[in-house]
């Protein structure tokens, strides 16, 4: 028989690691919906052309996409991303504006897999379509400063940077382009083939032989017009009103194609590979356009769970929850009393487990001490014959019996449930 293993750059997450994550989105949705963001849940596949809006010369297109014809003949991709999905059920379903949502889950890019990045990856993310205001931006990225704080962390840097309207952008990115060229012999091979396919993107090299032409190159905020200038002006002073830190970075241009106006990126200084982006986003006015829809102004982000969770384990913050159960029922008479016990337990909001096949006494509280319970159950002939159950604390503690009668009022007890 074969040995059959997970594809590469894919896992599989078990507990208590399964736990962790579950608990990661649970504080995500509770940070998001108190500020009115509603969830979404898109396709994990959609038409190729969604995805191709990105951009042509965006990397998650041009080199990372699972793209594939269906039964039907139809070029599909898996999402490489969600934003050009909600935009596309924006377009679909035309909600009314300002329409806020958040989405949590996996996206797949095929790329080499490395410390936190994998080809089947999981985000966390808002988007929040129908609205201008520079106030907007802001709060989305207070939102996503405040997840960070929720988990315990405190070595999260942002960084922040406007990329102006559209003909800014294309004004700026000829301008670097021409400048770029000029000093082309001093770029790597990489950069100089990324220049022929979208040269704002030589900004994102970490190659130590590109940075002397990147630090001397021309920045975007001198390029950008009045009104985009005053938008940008405006989310500073509402993040400084909140008391956010930031850095203002003119290289930052983030990866994607669509982006407009304010854009952003939280790192977290804990972490040592090279690496340390956890998280970002931006404007991406002219994205539900170029779906088909309305001219509709957006802002989100895109917040990675495999490497936030890394930089919880360098802060030593946001552990596994603990899962384990109550109460862990021993019955050496038949099973059938444990099965009832279980039932009426977990009916009554308790976690209750129990051991199967009959086994012996001395198996069934090894079972009990691996479940991690706080008390145990149990039951035998004698127990039986009586309408009595042994309470036994696990760890320390003498066991009692008590009356079956009484079972939830004494197991609330030895809980310390009030």
């Amino acid at each position: 028989m074969p040995e059959f293993k997970t594809s590469p750059g894919t896992r599989d997450i078990l507990a208590p690691d399964s736990a962790r994550w579950r608990s990661f989105q649970d504080v995500f949705a509770r940070t998001v919906e108190a500020a009115g963001y509603s969830y979404i849940i898109p396709p994990m596949f959609e038409d190729l052309d969604v995805f191709l809006r990105l951009g042509e010369a965006t990397e998650v297109v041009t080199k990372e996409m699972y793209d594939f014809h269906d039964k039907g003949g139809r070029h599909v991709a898996l999402r490489p991303e969600q934003t050009a999905s909600v935009c596309r059920a924006f377009v679909e379903h035309r909600p009314t504006t300002p329409w806020k949502v958040w989405y949590s889950g996996p996206n797949f890019r095929y790329e080499k897999p490395q410390q936190g990045r994998y080809r089947q990856f999981d985000q966390v993310g808002v988007e929040a379509l129908g609205a201008d205001d520079p106030l907007l931006d802001a709060e989305v990225i207070a939102l996503a400063a405040k997840f960070y704080a929720d988990l315990g962390l405190k070595k999260v840097h942002l960084s922040i940077n406007t990329l102006g309207d559209e003909g800014d952008r294309e004004k700026y990115s000829q301008k670097l382009a021409k400048y770029l060229r000029e000093n082309e012999k001093s770029l790597t091979a990489e950069s100089r083939a990324t220049l022929e396919r979208n040269p704002l993107r030589v900004l994102d090299s970490k190659r130590e032989p590109d940075q002397k032409v990147i630090e001397a190159a021309p920045v975007i905020r001198d390029s950008i017009s009045t009104t985009a200038n005053e938008h940008f002006e405006t989310v500073l002073q509402a993040l400084d009103a909140l008391n956010i830190e930031y850095e203002i970075n003119n290289r930052l241009v983030r990866g994607l194609d669509y982006y407009r106006r304010t854009t952003f990126e939280f790192t977290s200084i804990a972490l040592e590979a090279a690496h340390t982006a956890i998280g970002g986003g931006g404007r991406y006015d002219g994205l539900v356009e170029a779906l088909g829809g309305p001219a509709t102004p957006g802002i989100g982000f895109a917040l990675g769970l495999d490497r936030t969770l890394l930089a919880c384990d360098a802060e030593k913050v946001f552990g596994a929850p603990l899962t384990a159960v109550d109460v862990f029922v021993v019955d050496t008479v038949n099973g059938r009393h444990a099965h009832e016990l279980c039932h009426l337990l977990r009916s009554n909001g308790f976690r209750a487990d129990r051991a199967y096949d009959l086994r012996s006494m001395k198996a069934q509280m090894k079972s009990a001490d691996r479940s991690g319970a706080k008390i145990a159950l149990i039951i035998g002939s004698e127990e039986v014959e009586k309408s009595t159950i042994m309470l036994r604390p696990m760890g320390s503690g003498e066991q009692y019996s008590i009356a079956r009668k009484d079972l939830l009022g004494e197991v609330r007890k030895a809980l310390d449930i009030k």
